[in-house]
C-alpha cells in the first residue's frame, strides 16, 4: 500500500496527545472515528490518562504495540517534532501534523517545518497546520473539525482536496445539510510533503470518487499537478477548482506590456485550461458544480427545456441560460400535442419555453407525466424543472416524480427550489438530482456540463515534439530591428522596413516604402517609443526629414539621450492588431494573445497559453482555440461585413513565436510583438514592433 493509500485507507491510527475530554480539540479524533463506524484499531497516545473512551491508552509513542498505519498528532509545534521522529523510528506509514506556528508564520516557522521534514525521513506526512482528512466512504474520520459532529455523515463520489483545512469543514457542513456526499476530503495546508497533486493522482484511481473538487491558494508544484490534473482526466474525472486570490494590487510589467496584461491569476486560467480544468467562478460553484457533474449524465447538446408552474421563477432561469448561450426552443408539435393531451384547460402555457404547466395542483400522475413527456422529445438535450411552493409542505411529492424520471434516459435532469426549501433540495441531492437555490447555479452547472463534454468529445491530434534548444549569441536588450530578426529567424515576418542615420537617408527611405510611412527611434535602451516622442505615423516622404530632426530633439529632451539610428517601416493598413508576447511564471510560460496595439493595456483582452513541458510544443488547434477565447475574435472573424484575418497565418506565426521561446528557454527574458498586424485572409501577417531581452541561459525550454 503507498503511503498516500496507507493514509487514505488505514487499518490501525495512532491518536498522539488525544484527550479523555470529547469537547476539546484534543478529544474529537478518537470520539470521531469511534462514532461514525472505524473499524481499525486506535491507540491514544496520553501519558496521563490509561484509557480514553474505553481504549487503552499508550504513555508514549514507543509503547504502542505496533507501528500505525497513521498516527494524528495533536501536540503543540515543538513537541511535535520529537513525536514525528519518534514516529518515524518505529516505522509509521503516515503522520497528520494539526499544529500551527509553521511556515504560514514567518521565517522562525519555516525552519520549523524544514525541521519537521528532516525528522520524518521516509514517513510521509500531511500538514502541518491541517485539520486533517475524512475518507466517507470507508467511514474513516482522520479529523479534528467541528462539522464531524453531526450523526449522518454522507458518502457519495465527490473527492474534495482543500488547502484550507476551515473551508474543508465549511464544504462539508454544508454538504451533509444539502444531502450532497463526498468520497473523501483531504486538507493539505502547509503541504510540507504531501500536497496537492499527490491527492489528485490518488483520487484519479479511487473508484468511489466521480468528480474532484479542488480549493486552491497557490500550487507549489506546477509540473506534478499537471501530469496529476491529465491523469484524471484520461480517467474520466473531471475536476472543479476554486482558486483564491483573484483580486491583485497590480502586475508588475517590466520592458513589456505581457506582464502587466498576463497577472498573476492569468496564470492560472491557463494552467486550468491546459490541464482540462473547470475554474468555479464563486465559493458556492465549488459544491455546485461537483454535484451536478457527479451526477454523470451527459449534456449531449445546448437545448434546454424548463418545466415549471410559476412562471417568475422559470423566467429568471431562463434568463440566465440565455445570458449564457444556451437554446430554449419551444416544445415541437409532437411534445406540445402530448403535454396538451396531459393536461386540460386553458390555464397552461405549452407552446412556449418555460413550459408553464399548473399541473392540476401538482397532482403526482400528472408531474410525472410532463416530465416523461419532456425527457423523451427530441427537441431537448436536458431539463430543468423549478420546485415552486409546494415543496416547503410536500418536498417529497416533486422529489419522487423526478427520481422516477431517472430511469426514462440520461439526460441530465436538474432542480431550481424557488421558496426556501431546505429539506427539498436534501431530498434530491439524495435522489442524485443535482438541485439549486439560484437560477445563476444552474446555468453554471450546465455550462460544466458542456465543457466537460465537449473536451471529452474533442479529438486530440500527437503534439509534436518540442523543437531543439538553440542559444543565441545575442545579449542585453535588443533594439527593434535586432528583434524583429530574431522573430524572423523562428519564422514570424516583419514589415518592410530600413535602418536610417540622418535626414536624407530618412527621405530616400520613404520615397522607396511609401506613399505614407512610419518613423521610429531606434534603440535598445528605449523601449517604450511613443512616450517620448518617438514614433511618428502617416509620413509623407518628403516630410520624413524634418520629421527626423524634431524626433530627435523631442527624444532627447524627454530621455537626455541623442538618437543614433532610426527605422523607416512601410505604413500597413486595414489589418488587425494583436499582441503576442512570453510570459514567464513559477506556474510555468505561457503565450500571451490579445488584442494589440496602442490600447492594449486599456482593452486588456487577452489569453494566456500554457507553454507544454513534457517534450512537446503548440499544436493549431490549442492556438485557435485560445483566439476564439477572446472577445474581440469577431474582429479576426469577419464581424460585422468586414474582411475575415488571415487567422491560419496568425496561428503560424504564433506556434512559430512559441518554438522560439522553447527553443530559447531561459535565455529569453522577455519577448513581445506588439503590434502583429493580421492582414485579410491570404496576405499573411507581420510584426510591427518587438522587444527581446536576452540572458546569459544556455537556451533550450525548460
Amino acid at each position: 500500500m503507498s503511503g498516500v493509500w496507507q493514509l487514505l485507507r488505514p487499518r490501525s491510527v495512532a491518536v498522539v496527545g488525544a484527550s479523555a475530554d470529547p469537547a476539546k480539540t484534543a478529544g474529537r479524533p478518537v470520539a470521531y472515528l469511534r462514532k461514525h463506524g472505524f473499524e481499525g484499531r486506535i491507540y491514544p497516545v496520553n501519558p496521563k490518562a490509561a484509557d480514553i473512551d474505553g481504549l487503552r491508552c499508550y504513555p508514549d509513542v514507543r509503547s504502542l504495540p505496533e507501528a500505525p498505519d497513521v498516527a494524528i498528532v495533536l501536540l503543540g509545534a515543538e513537541r511535535t517534532q520529537q513525536a514525528i521522529r519518534e514516529l518515524a523510528a518505529i516505522g509509521t506509514g503516515a503522520a497528520i501534523v494539526l499544529a500551527s506556528g509553521y511556515s504560514e508564520t514567518g521565517e522562525e516557522g519555516a525552519r520549523r517545518q524544514r525541521e519537521l521534514r528532516e525528522a520524518a525521513g521516509s514517513m510521509r506526512i500531511l500538514g502541518p497546520n491541517t485539520i486533517g482528512l475524512v475518507n466517507l466512504t470507508d467511514r474513516i474520520t482522520l479529523s479534528a473539525s467541528g462539522a464531524l459532529a453531526v450523526d449522518q455523515l454522507v458518502s457519495g463520489g465527490i473527492g474534495l482536496v482543500s488547502q484550507s483545512g476551515g473551508i474543508l469543514g465549511a464544504l462539508l457542513s454544508r454538504a451533509t445539510a444539502r444531502g450532497i456526499g463526498f468520497s473523501k476530503l483531504i486538507s493539505t495546508s502547509n503541504e510540507v510533503d504531501l500536497e496537492l497533486a499527490d491527492f489528485v493522482d490518488a483520487l484519479a484511481d479511487d473508484p468511489a470518487t466521480r468528480v474532484i473538487a479542488l480549493y486552491v491558494e497557490s500550487i507549489r508544484n506546477p509540473a506534478a499537478f499537471r501530469v496529476a490534473a491529465r491523469k484524471a482526466a484520461q480517467a474520466g474525472k473531471p475536476i472543479v477548482a476554486f482558486k483564491i486570490g483573484r483580486s491583485e494590487s497590480g502586475a508588475q510589467a517590466a520592458a513589456s506590456h505581457t506582464g502587466a496584461l498576463a497577472g498573476a491569476d492569468g496564470m492560472y486560467d491557463a494552467l486550468f485550461e491546459d490541464a482540462g480544468i473547470i475554474r468555479a467562478q464563486t465559493f458556492s460553484d465549488l459544491l455546485d458544480l461537483p454535484m451536478a457533474l457527479a451526477c454523470e449524465r451527459p449534456l449531449n447538446g445546448r437545448r434546454i427545456a424548463i418545466l415549471t408552474s410559476t412562471g417568475g421563477a422559470g423566467t429568471l432561469v431562463a434568463d440566465c441560460l440565455g445570458l449564457a448561450g444556451f437554446d430554449l426552443p419551444a416544445p415541437d408539435a409532437q411534445t406540445g400535442a402530448a403535454l396538451r393531451a396531459l393536461q386540460t384547460g386553458d390555464h397552461a402555457a405549452l407552446d412556449r419555453n418555460p413550459i408553464d404547466v399548473t399541473l392540476a395542483g401538482l397532482q403526482p400522475d400528472l408531474l410525472r407525466g410532463a416530465i416523461r413527456i419532456v425527457l423523451e422529445s427530441d427537441a431537448y438535450d436536458a431539463l430543468v424543472v423549478i420546485v415552486g411552493s409546494s415543496a416547503v409542505a410536500q418536498p417529497e411529492l416533486m422529489a419522487d416524480a423526478l427520481r422516477d424520471s431517472l430511469a426514462l434516459n440520461a439526460k441530465p435532469v436538474l432542480a431550481y427550489i424557488s421558496p426556501h426549501a431546505p429539506r427539498a433540495a436534501e431530498v434530491l441531492s439524495r435522489y442524485g438530482i443535482a438541485a439549486f437555490h439560484s437560477p445563476e447555479s444552474v446555468s453554471a452547472a450546465l455550462g460544466a456540463m458542456w465543457r466537460v463534454r465537449a473536451r471529452g468529445s474533442a479529438v486530440a491530434s500527437a503534439p509534436p515534439p518540442a523543437p531543439e534548444p538553440v542559444s543565441c549569441p545575442e545579449r542585453g536588450s535588443l533594439d527593434e530591428a535586432r528583434a524583429k530578426a530574431l522573430f524572423a529567424r523562428f519564422g514570424v515576418p516583419g514589415v518592410r522596413e530600413i535602418v536610417v542615420r540622418s535626414p536624407a537617408e530618412a527621405q530616400r527611405a520613404a520615397v522607396q516604402l511609401g506613399p505614407r510611412v512610419v518613423l521610429k527611434v531606434l534603440s535598445g535602451e528605449i523601449l517604450h517609443k511613443s512616450e517620448v516622442g518617438g514614433v511618428a505615423v502617416n509620413v509623407a516622404p518628403e516630410d520624413a526629414g524634418p520629421r527626423l530632426t524634431q524626433m530627435a530633439a523631442d527624444v532627447r529632451r524627454h530621455t537626455g539621450q541623442t538618437p543614433e539610428a532610426f527605422l523607416v517601416q512601410e505604413m500597413v493598413s486595414g489589418a488587425a492588431e494583436v499582441i503576442l508576447g512570453v510570459h514567464r511564471d513559477p506556474l510555468g510560460t505561457a503565450i500571451l494573445l490579445g488584442m494589440g496595439g496602442v490600447v492594449a493595456e486599456l482593452i486588456r483582452d487577452t489569453t494566456l497559453v500554457l507553454l507544454p513541458e513534457d517534450g512537446t510544443a503548440l499544436t493549431a488547434g490549442q492556438v485557435e482555440a485560445a483566439l476564439r477565447r477572446l472577445k474581440t475574435w469577431p474582429l479576426l472573424d469577419g464581424y460585422r461585413g468586414r474582411e475575415r484575418a488571415d487567422v491560419p497565418a496568425l496561428v503560424d506565426a504564433v506556434l512559430a513565436f512559441a518554438r522560439m521561446a522553447q527553443s530559447l528557454g531561459d535565455q529569453l527574458v522577455e519577448a513581445e510583438i506588439n503590434p502583429l498586424f493580421v492582414k485579410p485572409l491570404g496576405q499573411g501577417v507581420c510584426a510591427a514592433d518587438g522587444i527581446a531581452i536576452l540572458g546569459p541561459g544556455a537556451g533550450g525550454f525548460r
